[in-house]
């Protein structure tokens, strides 16, 4: 995580960033139609399990299981034996999103914790590996092995100040220390598998945590995936470079995923209201 300036609060300094205040602004503008929609006063819950639903299948196509919606939909075999990989891959986006908004009290006092929850839910088997940080020595199964793999060392002393960080609090938008623990989580890889997955699932938490998207009807998921792989991945590389433009690049990008989720949501309340959905 890259900083510019001595503020006492990093994710401040990085809200300050050129560009990032034009972006949290339009996040909050979209985010803000949606919620003043007429359905979601009537029908928020069915918004929120749809809006679960698409982001799930969102964050599993980033990971390699491009499933169409209705597929996701239809499909109840995502475990056992006999389970495919994408099929896998699915069952636990669809965990995660499941299970994200129940372990808010958790993230504000121990977000090792509820990351740890998350790796278990994601993985789903007995592998002594699964709901720890990788140690020294131990392969990481890595959709992302074009970026530079932190070793164990670094990865564990990033990630517990990445931990205090969020315990302490900021003031900073929930835009920017969204992005923050996402682009983080992606550049430190932190478990053994399933790290993207996490990755986007404890951004997730951070949104409805922070009351930009309470009831969690806003799949920035779906945003990502609507993006593309590639500009992902581009845009996590501007991350990882550590600059104040590259960081900067990524808060945009991850914001634009937002309105986009937003977009998609609102979509859901047009065809809701006009009986359609």
């Amino acid at each position: 995580m890259s900083t510019t300036g001595a503020s006492a609060d990093p994710l401040v300094t990085l809200g300050a960033l050129p560009g990032v205040g034009a972006a949290v602004d339009s996040v909050r503008a979209a985010v803000d139609r949606v919620y003043g929609h007429r359905v979601m006063r009537r029908r928020s819950p069915e918004i929120a399990s749809e809006a679960a639903l698409r982001g799930a299948r969102g964050s599993a196509a980033l990971s390699g299981a491009d499933w169409a919606l209705e597929e996701v939909r239809r499909r109840t075999d995502f475990r056992g034996a006999d389970t495919d990989d994408p099929a896998r891959t699915v069952g636990a986006a669809l965990r995660l999103t499941a299970e994200a908004g129940q372990l808010l009290s958790v993230w504000r006092q121990s977000p090792l914790r509820v990351l740890a929850r998350l790796h278990l839910l994601a993985a789903a088997d007995q592998d002594e590996r699964v709901g720890r940080p990788r140690r020294a020595g131990e392969d990481v199964d890595d959709e992302f092995g074009e970026l530079p793999l932190p070793d164990a060392q670094e990865m564990s002393g990033r990630l517990d100040g990445l931990s205090r960080l969020l315990v302490a609090g900021s003031s900073a938008p929930a835009l920017v220390t969204a992005a923050v623990v996402h682009g983080e989580l992606l550049a430190l890889r932190p478990f053994a598998s399933h790290n993207g997955l996490v990755a986007r699932a404890a951004a997730r938490v951070v949104l409805v945590g922070s009351g930009l998207d309470p009831k969690s009807v806003c799949p920035v998921e779906v945003g990502h995936a609507e993006q593309g792989r590639t500009a992902y991945l581009a845009a996590l590389e501007d991350y990882v470079s550590g600059t104040s433009r590259g960081v900067a690049s990524w808060i945009a990008h991850c914001g634009r995923a937002v309105e986009l989720g937003a977009r998609e949501s609102t979509a859901v309340c047009e065809a809701l209201q006009r009986g359609a959905a």
